[in-house]
């Protein structure tokens, strides 16, 4: 049964989120509508009870349907999968094969697991942990070139990671791996000379009209951590003293 909602889908994000943006790309894909409600974390309202009835992990992204009994699906992958299946009836970003949809699901688990966790904990460790730990930052420094290395090892002799075609899967990667490549592997780092075959793929799909199209909303939207990278602004008194960028204070030169 269909909602008089105007929008097809409630998108519940927050302003620095990132695994929104591999959804709200293949919505844009599809034609889909939607409507962003960006909760006020600052607030404590992603742990309301309201949001956790339907959420009950507290966290981001989640959608609701509005045209499907306003069905709730929550864990990135997860959405993609159900927006897809059920919207791609032309199969677009999906594959028909039966041991294809397995290598897919598997590229999708890959990004659920290592790519979006140790990118992450880069993340976490270079910008807002209250002290300094290096040997933290090595380790997931080396974790995201490890999972850059993998990703360019498969792509070397294909175009897409599996079926001979973009699929939900390689949209999957696009946020983490332009956030990772911009601003966590210091200012030195060079996409193309070090890993060319994965940075082929991903300017392939950077200049997707409809990923360029979302890339230029959550701009204009004003999105939280690419603010904190032009502006220096922090969430933590160590990123404030350590500054906006994991080469300062020689944390870079070690995790190289």
């Amino acid at each position: 049964m269909e909602s008089k909602s105007p929008y097809q889908f409630t998108v519940y994000n927050h302003e620095a989120g990132v695994n929104i943006w591999k959804i709200l790309i293949l919505l844009k894909e599809l034609n889909l509508s939607y409507k962003e409600y960006l909760l006020d974390f600052g607030k404590g309202e992603h742990k309301e009870e309201w949001y956790r009835k339907m959420m009950p992990n507290g966290r981001i992204p989640m959608i609701v349907d509005h045209w499907n009994n306003d069905k709730i699906v929550w864990e990135s992958n997860a959405v993609m999968k159900y927006i897809a299946g059920r919207y791609d009836t032309e199969k677009r970003f999906l594959l028909t094969d039966l041991d294809e949809q397995t290598d897919m699901d598997t590229w999708l688990f890959f990004q659920a697991s290592h790519q979006g966790p140790y990118f992450g904990a880069l993340q976490w460790f270079s910008f807002y942990h209250e002290e300094p730990v290096p040997s933290a930052v090595l380790r997931y420094a080396k974790e995201t070139r490890r999972i850059l290395g993998v990703l360019d090892t498969v792509l070397k002799d294909r175009e897409w990671l599996v079926g001979g075609k973009i699929t939900i899967a390689d949209i999957a990667f696009i946020k983490c791996n332009e956030y990772a490549t911009k601003h966590l592997l210091g200012a030195t780092f060079d996409f193309a000379a070090e890993f060319p075959h994965a940075a082929r793929w991903h300017g392939r799909m950077m200049a997707r009209p409809c990923v360029r199209e979302v890339f230029k909303y959550k701009a204009e939207q004003d999105c939280g951590r690419e603010r904190q990278h032009v502006t220096g602004e922090t969430v933590s008194a160590f990123a404030q003293r350590m500054g906006c960028g994991i080469e300062v204070g020689g944390i870079v030169r070690v995790a190289v």
